[in-house]
């Protein structure tokens, strides 16, 4: 029920975002979904892919920095208060989310995906299965 995503460390600086893209491109790697955050000196890229392995090795022949966290992806209805209902799953549970971001895939129909990190990512699993949120698989979103 856990997703490998792997973030990428990279110097705020114009091109770094470039040759990241462009290293995962000439690997074949595609990139399902992602989040960037950046302070004024460097950012980091989180990145769902097809083959994370893949493109950690791809990266770290680059000299990036490169690591692998685990997150949970959840299918969210796309309608007013979808994310609300799972939030307030979350809440009476007392998950903490530490960050999330969206995934869009047309064979999810009516549900909008989200990629979690919790404080606790079993706690996390565990309260939302126990409520009926369907988790999606890796193999869903690396589209293998």
């Amino acid at each position: 029920m856990k997703v490998q995503q792997i973030s990428i460390f990279i110097e705020n600086q114009a091109g770094r975002l470039a040759e990241v893209t462009r290293c995962l491109a000439e690997g074949n790697i595609n990139i399902r979904a992602l989040s960037l955050a950046d302070t004024q000196d460097f950012g980091i890229l989180r990145l769902i892919v097809n083959d994370v392995q893949a493109a950690r090795k791809l990266l770290e022949e680059k000299s990036f920095t490169v690591g692998i966290t685990d997150v949970v992806a959840i299918k969210v209805p796309d309608k007013p208060g979808g994310m609300a209902a799972i939030l307030a799953i979350l809440d009476n549970c007392n998950i903490n989310v530490e960050y999330m971001y969206a995934y869009v895939d047309r064979d999810f129909q009516d549900n909008a995906v989200i990629i979690f990190r919790f404080e606790n990512l079993d706690d996390a699993i565990a309260c939302l299965t126990a409520q009926g949120v369907d988790i999606v698989k890796g193999s869903e979103l690396y589209g293998m």
